[in-house]
């Protein structure tokens, strides 16, 4: 059986499952990461949970099959059945690696106490980041060992393009496949990313460990 990390490097590379109709449940790749991944005509859902209840959960909401595994009432049963939160189904994006090139001036953030690299921290493992004069940009592994870039522009250097280089040089930083999660609505981050050469894969519903699933007190920020 395919795993999700397979699924996730051929899509990268631009094959993507069958455009069927049809939902591959597979396992997660960590503890951390359960959710669902939407391609054309087809969806991913990767949990530890019993297949057998992910394709009667879906089967029990009354919508248009191709929109199931997205649908609200599917996400709220998959939340009450795993104990895991969910913020946002995301636009799901890939770059490929670029050559050397002069990106903008970088400086690499060491300080574990960083805002924005403990942000990334929370979310993602090997997290390293970079500032530039008016924005921080990161890459850490995410779901199914992906390499995934954010990036953060101050309110004062937005509108002059920081967001566009900054995603095009972790295309340079990389030296592999660049993953980005962007919300729909956040149209401005979106258009950065499609300037960057960034092509659109699907879409993303992540559902994250809490204090309640992982059997702790306290929640993960």
């Amino acid at each position: 059986m395919e795993s999700l990390a397979d699924i996730v490097d051929a899509a990268a590379r631009g094959v993507y499952p069958p455009d069927d109709g049809g939902t591959t449940v597979v396992p997660q790749h960590q503890y951390r990461d359960a959710g669902v991944i939407a391609f054309t005509a087809h969806a991913v859902v990767f949990t530890d949970e019993d297949p057998r209840w992910v394709r009667g959960a879906l089967g029990a909401v009354d919508c248009d099959p191709l929109a199931a595994a997205l649908h609200p009432r599917f996400l709220a049963a998959f939340m009450a059945r795993t104990g895991r939160a969910h913020d946002t189904v995301d636009a799901l994006l890939v770059g490929a690696p670029l050559p050397d090139g002069p990106p903008p001036a970088l400086r690499e953030i060491t300080d574990p106490g960083h805002p924005r690299i403990a942000y990334a921290r929370g979310r993602r493992d090997a997290v390293r980041a970079w500032a530039a004069d008016g924005g921080v940009v990161t890459l850490g592994r995410g779901v199914a060992g992906r390499l995934e870039v954010s990036v953060e522009v101050d309110g004062a250097a937005r509108h002059r393009g920081l967001g566009r280089d900054l995603v095009t040089a972790a295309r340079r930083l990389a030296g592999e496949p660049v993953w980005a999660q962007v919300s729909p609505g956040n149209a401005r981050s979106l258009r950065a990313f499609l300037a960057a050469g960034y092509r659109p894969v699907g879409a993303e519903a992540l559902l994250s460990a809490t204090a309640r699933s992982a059997g702790c007190s306290c929640s993960r920020s």
